[in-house]
């Protein structure tokens, strides 16, 4: 089915021909007719597969002539995912005349105030910063048609759930609202269960496992030669863009100064980046003023980059779940990706939560021709054992290492 089946208005058929859209994807097949019909919708999918067109397509489709007070309300846990959704339905209605606004923090209030005081149809918005403004009274909710809850299992995670719950509180009660989650735990169902009426329900792939469009690899190496290691994926990869994953501020730093030293093109974003120099980062990024980006976990799910070719884990992450999430910045919008992660044996533990979270053993890859130094992590039995305190075990048989891949374009 194509999207000129599904329903929507000439106007948005315009603007998603425009911006190159040629099929639909599962979650927008799926949730764009719900949506038309004015049902409340749960809709659970992995990263990457186009939830915000799902919701920004439809919600556009049935918002006519401009109104002076907000129509439409999409809360997003992060400022960088207010920016992409602010900017998604810009883009979607660039042959309509409606007004957009985006509302978060860490930035003054004029010029968010004089935008919604000048009138506007949609509103982008972290709730912290939106609860400001319902609190100084510079908003007005009363006319809101559609609700939407982006990212709810990372608000979740945030702390979020309370002001949400507030800010739903002051919403029209006649309104349609749309609840967007990678998964869906019990918190958020009971959330769902009190602010949706009836809600159809969808479910796009497993929960728990990257996207199939993304082949992922994990790269053995002692601590001493992670850099290094590093260095030499760069230079043996057909990349486009690499997105680059510490688990730390200062370790995202050194990277980047690093990779500089080495003549790439870096960008850095994590919390301590003023929001300034955030988004220069992600404009620079995304326009491909930078070939990479060194970037903590506050981008996992903050960030939605067309064209991400590779993501690179320096540090194995600590959470399964942001596993999953990291790697699926690239992958995106049905390409293909490739993610690479390194591994030493202080992390194997990691890595063994993560294969059990996803329900798979991810492929052991050794990079040809370089020069390796002996480290436990090729033998993982002692490797393992080596971190539980065991003494006098045996070394087994040596690890197996696949080929590398080149991409081929």
């Amino acid at each position: 089915m194509s999207f000129q089946e599904l329903g929507l208005s000439d106007a948005v058929l315009h603007g998603v021909q425009r911006m190159g859209y040629v099929d639909p994807s599962p979650i927008q097949l799926r949730a764009i007719p719900i949506i038309l019909n004015g049902q409340d919708l749960i809709a659970s999918a992995q990263t990457g597969t186009g939830k915000t067109a799902a919701f920004g397509l439809p919600i556009l489709s049935r918002l006519e002539s401009p109104q002076p007070r907000p129509r439409c309300l999409v809360l997003e846990p992060t400022r960088e995912l207010a920016m992409q959704v602010e900017t998604a339905f810009r883009d979607f209605s660039r042959f309509m005349h409606l007004e957009m606004a985006l509302i978060y923090g860490g930035v003054g209030y004029g010029k968010q105030k004089d935008t919604l005081a000048s009138g506007c149809d949609v509103v982008a918005a972290t709730p912290g910063r939106l609860l400001d403004h319902m609190q100084q009274g510079t908003i007005d909710l009363s006319a809101l048609e559609f609700l939407v809850l982006d990212e709810v299992d990372r608000m979740l995670d945030m702390g979020f759930l309370p002001d949400v719950r507030r800010i739903v509180e002051q919403c029209p009660k006649n309104r349609q609202t749309l609840l967007f989650s990678a998964t869906v735990p019990e918190e958020i169902g009971r959330l769902a269960s009190w602010c949706l009426k009836d809600p159809e329900k969808i479910e796009i792939g497993a929960r728990q496992s990257p996207a199939e469009t993304i082949r992922h690899a994990l790269y053995p190496v002692a601590v001493a030669q992670k850099f290094d290691l590093l260095i030499a994926l760069l230079t043996r990869t057909d990349f486009q863009s690499v997105l680059i994953f510490s688990r730390t501020k200062d370790g995202a730093d050194r990277i980047a100064r690093q990779l500089k030293t080495a003549n790439h093109s870096v960008a850095v974003l994590h919390s301590n980046r003023t929001q300034i120099e955030r988004v220069e980062a992600l404009e620079g990024f995304k326009a491909g003023r930078y070939e990479v980006m060194v970037a903590t976990d506050i981008a996992a799910r903050g960030i939605d980059i067309a064209g991400v070719s590779h993501v690179i884990n320096y540090d194995v992450p600590q959470h399964p779940e942001d596993y999953v999430h990291r790697i699926g910045r690239t992958g995106r919008a049905q390409n293909v990706g490739d993610a690479f992660t390194i591994m030493t044996a202080e992390e194997l533990p990691h890595v063994k939560d993560i294969e059990r979270f996803i329900d798979q053993k991810v492929s052991r890859q050794k990079l040809e021709g370089f020069d390796y130094v002996y480290s436990a992590v090729f033998d993982e039995d002692l490797a393992t054992a080596a971190l539980k305190g065991a003494k006098g075990v045996r070394t087994h048989k040596g690890m197996s290492f696949g080929r590398a891949r080149k991409r081929k374009r």
